[in-house]
């Protein structure tokens, strides 16, 4: 287990260290940003790339550098909204609590969490039928399982191997509908070796399956909570998107700040290569800080404009910090 993952530096140390890291818009430190973060000590986080799930939205290229932006020390650290655990995985808390509200999704990470080869074998049950079909056919015919019985088990193997991890579904009955990707899913071996090196990161968590709001109310003061909602300007075709309301994550942050819970949201922020930044209406006072973090192309766009270079969609993250 890395030792570095928790070292403190102050806020002034890091950002001049890093000032063309990718932080902010543009690469480039906004005028005011280390008067903002004067008086916070940061950790440092190191780069985790071991993506296990492929998912829209996934934060595995860049999570070191939003988890850089959480404090140098808290207790519990929450995670309501766990998607492919980009953050978690690389922030390897000491003490976690990660919750979805989608029974396949928490079935994989709990089969990760008790019994791992389960989870390889999954995936190679699955890679078998892929490539004993022809293209497209052996994914179809699994999507065709997962779809007449939602489970974890096709669920796994669908996210590694569909378009762009764009995993979508359609509201009235929650049909999965997103074709099959270009590219080659990894093979059985390499994902036994990923889940391996998960299985140790995810050790000290425990998984829910519940609604975010039971799980902010979980956290106590000094606790830490990081929300990665679905983005209301670009993923309400996905899984939990259509029903999902902003305003009712931003009363149970309240509640959490009132609480002295810290709170960390990724939302909506600029698209278009920062020619449109997403209009949120935040509540007055309920964050400190805001910071725009490059996320590079998106992701939905490429499934939706197949062969573009997606030159004009660079998209950047909003970070909404409440300390």
């Amino acid at each position: 287990m890395s030792t570095d993952r928790k070292s403190p530096k102050s806020s002034l140390e890091y950002l001049a260290k890093y000032p063309s890291s990718g932080y902010l818009s543009s690469g480039r430190l906004k005028e005011d940003t280390l008067d903002l973060f004067a008086e916070t000590e940061f950790r440092h986080v190191a780069p985790f790339k071991q993506q296990l799930l492929k998912w829209i939205g996934n934060k595995q290229r860049f999570a070191h550098k939003i988890a850089s932006f959480f404090p140098a020390k808290f207790g519990t650290y929450f995670e309501p909204f766990l998607g492919s655990g980009a953050i978690l995985g690389t922030l390897w808390p000491n003490k976690s609590i990660a919750a979805d509200v989608f029974p396949p999704l928490v079935e994989i990470w709990q089969t990760l969490q008790r019994k791992p080869q389960t989870l390889c074998n999954w995936y190679k049950e699955r890679y078998k039928i892929y490539t004993s079909n022809p293209k497209p056919e052996g994914y179809e015919l699994i999507k065709a399982s997962y779809n007449a019985n939602p489970n974890g088990a096709d669920l796994l193997f669908l996210s590694r191997s569909c378009y762009g991890g764009v995993v979508r579904f359609r509201k009235a009955d929650g049909y999965m509908s997103t074709p099959c990707g270009v590219h080659e899913p990894i093979s059985p071996d390499s994902f036994s070796s990923r889940v391996r090196t998960w299985h140790q990161r995810i050790q000290k968590t425990r998984f829910l399956c519940q609604d975010f709001y039971q799980t902010l109310s979980m956290a106590r003061e000094n606790d830490l909570v990081y929300c990665d909602p679905p983005y209301s300007h670009s993923q309400a075709i996905l899984y939990g998107g259509q029903d999902f309301s902003l305003k009712r994550l931003f009363n149970a942050i309240a509640e959490c700040r009132d609480r002295g819970v810290r709170v960390a949201l990724s939302i909506d922020g600029k698209k278009k290569s920062g020619a449109v930044e997403c209009d949120i209406d935040v509540p007055e006072g309920l964050f400190e800080r805001e910071v725009f973090i490059s996320c590079g192309r998106s992701m939905l766009r490429r499934f939706q404009r197949q062969g573009d270079t997606l030159t004009d969609e660079i998209v950047e993250d909003r970070l909404l910090i409440t300390y």
